[in-house]
């Protein structure tokens, strides 16, 4: 809650709080993309992006709109 960021990204200089996110942070400078689809090769920068890349493949459409309950 004190709004200190102490980890800081040696490129660009832009600070946060937890070392999780300078690490997914800095894969936007060195490119690295960890994640990569078994089906079709593309790789992401971020896990919870392949997860969702991944409903493309399955069909599975997780989201439901709460007015009318067509889901995507």
């Amino acid at each position: 809650h004190t709004g200190e960021r102490p980890y800081a990204c040696a490129d660009c200089s832009k600070s946060f709080r937890h070392k999780g996110s300078l690490i997914k942070h800095q894969r936007i400078h060195t490119g690295k993309r960890p994640f990569t689809c078994t089906d079709c090769g593309k790789s992401f920068i971020q896990k919870q992006n392949l997860t969702w890349h991944r409903c493309l493949h399955t069909g599975e459409q997780p989201f439901a709109c709460a007015d009318c309950g067509k889901r995507f």
